[in-house]
């Protein structure tokens, strides 16, 4: 992790320490889809911070434009212009391999469609990322074992995916997001597909694991009950985003 340079990422020597510097910082970001008359603009000058250790939940219709943020967020999309840094790394100065070791090493992704591997347990599920890391066997099994009880699921970590319920198997993603020790979670209506009782549960989990873990989270939902758990919201309104109490 880069430490040594200010709080726009650009080591301007404004002596902005890491703790102050924001996880997140999104500069007039836009990001358009087709051309012409059939263009949309999903993005429109988007602007907008987000503190160290700060849950913030993301709301608007569908085709908002939420997953489109998130994306470029987690440096799987670039956006049509704008500045995005992470962590004090401005995205921008990237290649495809400085935006790979992002993913891997300091951003955490939960999804709506869980994205567990069907033939793995629940402990190997978790262990993935570290595997791919090249970690140490030892510390990789310490690690799934603790996350796996931060999450509750310490009886479970020989089952499969489908031996688990849906907010099990939603509560492995989460273990496996973290397995890396990531600085940001981003994570795309977890609740999706959960009923309304487990999708608050694993909310408030994660509420949890933000302040336990010391993580910086972004969460796009929709559900007003899991909004209220947020510590700021965040509407995106045509392309526009408005910043709720």
């Amino acid at each position: 992790m880069t430490e040594n340079t200010d709080a726009t990422g650009s080591g301007g020597g404004s002596g902005t320490t890491v703790a102050e510097r924001p996880m997140v910082r999104i500069e007039d970001l836009h990001r358009s889809y087709g051309s012409g008359a059939a263009a949309v603009h999903a993005l429109r000058g988007v602007s907008f911070e987000v503190p160290r250790g700060e849950l913030v939940a993301l709301k608007g219709r569908s085709g908002s434009g939420k997953t489109t943020l998130l994306n470029l967020v987690g440096g799987l999309d670039s956006p049509d212009s704008g500045r995005i840094t992470v962590d004090g790394t401005d995205l921008s100065a990237l290649g495809e391999k400085g935006l790979l070791e992002l993913r891997r090493d300091r951003i955490g992704f939960i999804f709506q469609s869980f994205g567990l591997i069907p033939i793995l347990t629940a402990a190997e599920n978790v262990g993935v990322p570290m595997r791919l890391r090249k970690a140490d066997p030892r510390e990789r099994e310490d690690r799934v074992s603790l996350l796996l009880s931060l999450v509750g699921l310490a009886d479970h970590a020989a089952q499969r995916p489908g031996e688990l319920s849906g907010g099990q198997q939603q509560r492995v993603a989460i273990a496996r997001a973290l397995a890396n020790r990531p600085a940001l979670l981003i994570a795309d209506e977890p609740t999706g597909q959960l009923d309304a009782e487990t999708g608050l549960a694993v909310m408030e989990l994660m509420r949890a694991v933000v302040h336990s873990e010391g993580v910086t989270a972004i969460v796009a939902t929709h559900d007003a009950q899991l909004l209220g758990l947020a510590d700021r919201v965040l509407e995106l309104s045509d392309g526009h985003i408005i910043e709720h109490a």
